[in-house]
């Protein structure tokens, strides 16, 4: 990749089931790349700080995700070289998977979390599969170790026997539970205390004598047990590195970003019709993967996500939609921070920008300079679940047009309009769906609907 920018890009989802730690993962790692100062930990309702990447009032309520939200954030190598991370926090609900499953066509590598306690559970391993069909690499992050949970080769070998991976632990506890004391780093022989200091572990003697005498061994045996990391194994989904550690704590994490930087690939070249498209090829292409609509409430803007395939972008540029046929001036290119924004004037292969439009874009459309590529591999869902929608005041029947125009465009809701009778019908696939429609109807239409 001749590029250096481009390969210093590290374009990532995380995957979970709900109540995994998925979100305050995704503060921590902000928080670790110095976007943050402040991380908004997910708590009960009514704390005064709210997930950073949970936007929505729903999501902020609930304490859930049920959009998937971008952020892009840098953090220097110790070379002094720049790492650009773009993170894509996604909802762990399974009402919610096919904005997961889509948003997954748009990454690189994922990280999975696992709660120490419950191990593989079924919305984790879902989204796995999704991964491995799109050969997606995945880094394992074993959360909530300073709670009580289940053995760690228990964990180790329910990965490895449920997914079908080799597993490589990369970080190992110092104890769990409430014998929990930290995390050692196998990468660097230095063990993370939760006092702030780091030393170096020798061997046996060198642990806490007030710890339980096995923890020592548990650590010699684990390397001596499982197969050193192989990145080319990594990389062709064969096996995944694990890390233990505790998102809420700020435990692990530091190993865990480390980790993104050095092994997750950067961009890779994108399925099209009649071949892939490296990154490296100088035409400007990218794919729309997501639409929201109301991220500023206040202006009803329709934002479409676009991944950047390849070529160098930059603000003002002309490019041709595949729905569309002729091409449009992109003229106020966005990065994000959930739903904070800023312009941007360039962006590389393996960026997510942002493209503010009046419903020209939409799910799977393909951008490009010469209008010559088609990308490929974009998934479609079929509803499940079909309700009639009516207004609680009749007279706000052009308000709810408009807002369910432009929630399908979001490409979670699909709006069926009969030629007999008067009331539309929505179609989603699962409950949730529902409640997030009536609640996003209200908040940010003013139209109450049931």
């Amino acid at each position: 990749m001749a590029n250096p920018s481009v390969s210093n890009r590290r374009t990532f989802a995380i995957i979970s089931h709900p109540d995994a730690g998925k979100t305050t993962l995704t503060e921590k790692l902000l928080l670790q790349g110095g976007a943050i100062h402040l991380a908004g930990e997910v708590k009960a309702r009514g704390a005064a700080r709210r997930a950073r990447s949970d936007w929505m009032k729903i999501e902020q309520q609930r304490g859930i995700s049920v959009t998937s939200s971008v952020m892009t954030f840098e953090k220097a190598n110790p070379d002094g070289s720049i790492i650009t991370f773009n993170l894509l926090d996604t909802p762990g609900h399974e009402d919610f998977s096919e904005d997961t499953y889509r948003t997954l066509t748009a990454v690189d590598s994922a990280i999975m979390v696992i709660d120490a306690a419950k191990g593989i559970e079924p919305q984790t391993r879902k989204l796995f599969e999704v991964c491995r069909l799109r050969s997606v690499p995945i880094i394992t992050f074993i959360n909530k170790v300073d709670r009580e949970g289940r053995p760690c080769f228990e964990l180790l070998d329910e990965v490895a026997d449920m997914l079908a991976l080799d597993v490589s632990p990369q970080a190992w506890p110092i104890g769990m539970g409430g014998l929990f004391e930290g995390i050692l780093d196998f990468a660097t022989n230095r063990a993370s205390r939760p006092e702030g200091d780091s030393r170096e572990f020798l061997g046996k003697r060198d642990v806490d004598p007030s710890l339980p005498e096995d923890v020592a061994e548990e650590m010699e045996l684990a390397r001596g047990i499982y197969p050193e990391f192989d990145l080319d194994a990594y990389r062709n989904g064969d096996l995944t590195p694990v890390y233990f550690g505790s998102a809420l704590k700020n435990f692990g994490v530091a190993e865990l970003i480390d980790a993104i930087a050095r092994y997750a690939p950067p961009p890779r070249p994108q399925p099209a019709e009649g071949g892939t498209i490296a990154p490296d090829k100088d035409e400007v292409t990218g794919f729309i993967f997501k639409v929201q609509a109301n991220m500023d409430p206040q202006h009803r803007d329709r934002i479409a996500f676009m991944r950047m395939v390849s070529g160098t972008f930059k603000r003002g540029m002309k490019l041709t939609p595949s729905g569309l046929g002729k091409p449009i001036a992109v003229h106020s290119p966005i990065l994000f921070f959930a739903q904070d924004r800023e312009i941007a004037d360039t962006a590389e292969a393996g960026d997510i920008i942002g493209i503010p439009n009046h419903g020209t874009l939409r799910v799977g459309d393909t951008l490009s300079e010469k209008n010559d590529v088609r990308f490929t591999g974009l998934p479609n869902f079929a509803p499940e679940i079909l309700r009639r929608i009516a207004l609680k005041d009749p007279t706000k029947t052009k308000q709810l047009r408009k807002a369910l125009d432009d929630l399908s465009e979001e490409g979670v809701i699909q709006v069926f309009y009969p030629e007999i009778g008067s009331q539309w019908i929505v179609g989603v696939v699962g409950q949730l769906q529902l409640d997030v429609l009536v609640s996003r109807l209200e908040a940010e239409y003013k139209v109450e609907a049931r």
